[in-house]
């Protein structure tokens, strides 16, 4: 295009030249010069910081994420120029793909509890507010069952157990250690929320519930929303931190699992305008994180999955 415009600017001008095929005199004149725009210099700087970025995000971030990211890490940039960049240069956010595996089985013949919450997961204190579910992880050592409990107020996971089974003892144990780790009784009496599983709604865990003096709340059979925030950990858990780059499933459940710990820090979370805590907050000050509590005690599922040999041990051990 510059030959042309050369071949003919003697005659007609340079700015009806470029104005005839459709080009600005301005780029013209700049790719005559050698000299590249502020505009281009600052792209190339910002789309290096993206890069950066993205990889210490496990290249889960999208668009809206890595805007964030930026705004937190320095960057007045906008959200549009940040997609163009993104797209343009086929950087892409995490996505889940796969045939999903039923998890919920209830249990026609069990009385259930009402439903407390009614889709309302907001709470104004720590324990006033669980929500529980567990999901299945695909590890090149086969298939574990993932179950935890989440404090609503502090987003953190204050019980969490691993297992090759969906029995009841693997719902029971997360909830056992979130019991162990509860501390006083606050004045507002605490609400355990759930699925419709069969695990939830077992003889042998209600009356752990009962023991403890919790109340348990179960939502309506088939609708994911009446357990919609432990729904949303699970999809984000899976396609951020146990996602394998390469499409496949995750190397281990400790590889992935272990690193929630240590990144929960840095990680941005929708509810709170995708802010991350300081490091240095304590558990009722960062109500926007999702973090994993330290075990006290092994559970006894803990101890049948350390005798066999190449089964998948809990992560942050």
């Amino acid at each position: 295009m510059s030959a042309f415009i050369d071949a003919y600017r003697g005659r007609f001008g340079v700015e009806l030249v470029c104005r005839t095929v459709g080009v600005s005199a301005s780029a013209y004149y700049q790719r005559a010069t050698g000299e590249r725009s502020a505009r281009v210099l600052e792209d190339e700087r910002l789309l290096a910081v993206i890069r950066q970025l993205h990889a210490a995000n496990y290249h889960a971030y999208g668009s809206r994420r890595m805007w964030k990211a930026l705004l937190r890490a320095g960057e007045p940039v906008g959200r549009g120029r940040v997609e163009r960049l993104m797209r343009t240069h086929g950087i892409q956010g995490a996505k889940r793909r796969g045939k999903p595996w039923r998890t919920t089985t209830p249990d026609p013949m069990a009385r259930r509890s009402p439903d407390l919450v009614r889709r309302q997961f907001v709470a104004s204190h720590p324990n006033e507010l669980w929500c529980s579910d567990f999901t299945y992880l695909r590890c090149w050592e086969g298939l574990v069952f993932f179950a935890f409990v989440i404090d609503v107020y502090s987003r953190r996971i204050v019980g969490w157990q691993f297992a090759p089974h969906m029995r009841t003892t693997l719902v029971l144990d997360a909830l056992k250690m979130a019991l162990a780790q509860r501390g006083p009784a606050s004045e507002v009496r605490l609400v355990h929320h759930s699925d419709a599983g069969s695990q939830y709604t077992s003889g042998e865990f209600t009356q752990v519930l009962a023991d403890h003096e919790v109340l348990a709340s179960i939502g309506t059979v088939g609708d994911a929303y009446d357990n919609a925030l432990a729904e949303s950990f699970v999809d984000t858990f899976k396609t951020e931190l146990i996602r394998d780059p390469s499409g496949g499933p995750a190397p281990s459940s400790n590889s992935r699992s272990s690193n929630t710990s240590a990144g929960s820090t840095k990680r941005a979370c929708t509810r709170a305008s995708a802010i991350a805590p300081p490091k240095s907050s304590s558990p009722s000050q960062r109500p926007n994180m999702v973090r994993f509590a330290t075990p006290t005690t092994p559970t006894e599922t803990d101890k049948t999955l350390s005798a066999k040999p190449g089964a998948a041990q809990c992560p942050c051990r």
